[in-house]
């Protein structure tokens, strides 16, 4: 099993008891003999951002969304539910909502859930665990530090620093389960220089996954 899908096993079903074997409960509503497929789209987000101006901190965020959306299809319909509770409960309400399209009752068989692995495109790091808010403070007084060098013409500097990570677990009918983790990190500056009572601002900033 890859480390993507322990990770995203950790992230979204454990913290909610969760197993897998909820997820077949779930399909046991869904699937029917008017439900061709259906699937289970789960996703956890967290976002922290630090902003820096005048050297002082001036702003630092943290926050965290869970949801999951349920697909059933039957024939050319499709119904869609979401929840953001990830708890039984909230699943099967869910289920049972995205089931409506089709006027349908007894249960699918489910075979048991495989994984599907790929290439990852990237680390399955957690940018914002990578460093302690210490250190994410101290870089951006360096950068701050660094921006006001050699220039006397520089009045204002705001530097700002965000980190987020995607993780998605998709369940599905067939057996499927394949995860994905998106970490995503940005540094931007803005200065603002001033000479004979003339202000001009530039920006730059740079990032990636």
């Amino acid at each position: 099993m890859s480390d993507t899908l322990e990770i995203a096993k950790r992230r979204i079903l454990e913290p909610s008891g969760l197993a897998e074997s909820d997820l077949d409960r779930v399909f046991g509503g869904l699937v029917g003999p008017s439900v061709d497929n259906a699937d289970l789209y789960f996703q956890a987000s967290r976002h922290e951002s630090w902003s820096l101006e005048d050297a002082i901190v001036k702003e630092g965020t943290h926050n965290i969304e869970r949801g999951v959306g349920v697909r059933a299809i039957s024939g050319e319909k499709t119904g869609f539910a979401y929840s953001d509770e990830i708890v039984l409960p909230a699943l099967l309400e869910a289920g049972r909502a995205a089931r409506a399209i089709a006027r349908s009752g007894g249960e699918g068989r489910l075979p048991v859930r495989r994984p599907r692995t790929g290439h990852d495109l990237y680390a399955s790091l957690d940018p914002i665990e990578t460093l302690p808010a210490a250190e994410k403070v101290a870089l951006l007084h360096a950068v701050d530090a660094e921006a006001r060098r050699g220039d006397p013409r520089v009045r204002e500097v705001i530097v700002s620093l965000s980190a987020a990570q995607d993780v998605v677990l998709v369940a599905a009918a067939d057996g499927t389960l394949a995860a994905d983790v998106r970490p995503l990190v940005r540094l931007n500056v803005h200065v603002i220089v001033e000479q004979g009572g003339r202000r001009e601002q530039g920006s730059y900033g740079g990032g990636g996954r």
